[in-house]
Order: C-alpha cells, then structure tokens, then sequence
C-alpha cells in the first residue's frame, strides 16, 4: 500500500514539474513574464586614451554592427536559449519522476495479480 502511495505522489510531483514548466514557457514566449537574464550586454563604452585612427575606425565599427544587430538582441537569443534548454532538462526530468511513480504503481499492481 506504501508503494502505491509513493507512486501515486511521485506520479503527481512529476507532472507538476512538466505543467508548471510548460506555463511558465508560455508566459515567457507569451511576453507576459521576462525571460530570465542570465546573459547581458555591458552598456559603458570603452575608451581607449587618445584620438587616433584605430579608435576612430573601432567606434565606426560598432556602429556600423550596431545597425545590423542591435546589442540586446544577441543577449535576448542567448537568454531565451538558455530558458529553453532549462525548460527541457525539468520536462525529461519530470517525466522521469513520473515514470518511476507509474512503475511503483505498476509493481504493486502485479504483484497483487
């Protein structure tokens, strides 16, 4: 009876995990919650002492790069990347949970057969 019990909670916790997983991805790719920053874009500039033609070009550089890709969008990918490979290691883990509550469910089913 303790193995059913204990199967029947381990079976719950796991799909805990899953859907509140599942809704908090919603709400993130829904916009509704900000993705967590793990990844940020430093916002002072660097300045290198001096006026000289390298420094002139890095900074026409950067703008240049600046207009293409916006700064915040690379930190923005690699956070959402981040939150998708999270989101996946406690979905499989959730599964395993429940797995192993659906197998002492199943156990003790046959061993009572």
């Amino acid at each position: 009876m303790a193995n059913k019990i204990l199967g029947y909670v381990l079976l719950l916790i796991g799909l805990a995990i899953i859907l509140t997983t599942l809704y908090g991805s919603y709400k993130i790719f829904t916009d509704k919650i900000p993705v967590p920053n793990l990844f940020s874009v430093p916002t002072e500039k660097i300045s290198s002492g001096g006026d000289t033609l390298q420094t002139q070009m890095e900074e026409i550089i950067r703008k240049q790069i600046g207009d293409i890709i916006p700064f915040d969008s690379v930190s923005k990918i690699l956070n959402l990347i981040s939150w998708s490979i999270l989101a996946g290691i406690l979905i499989i883990g959730g599964a395993q949970i429940g797995g192993l509550g659906i197998k002492l469910i199943s156990i003790r089913a046959v061993q009572q057969a």
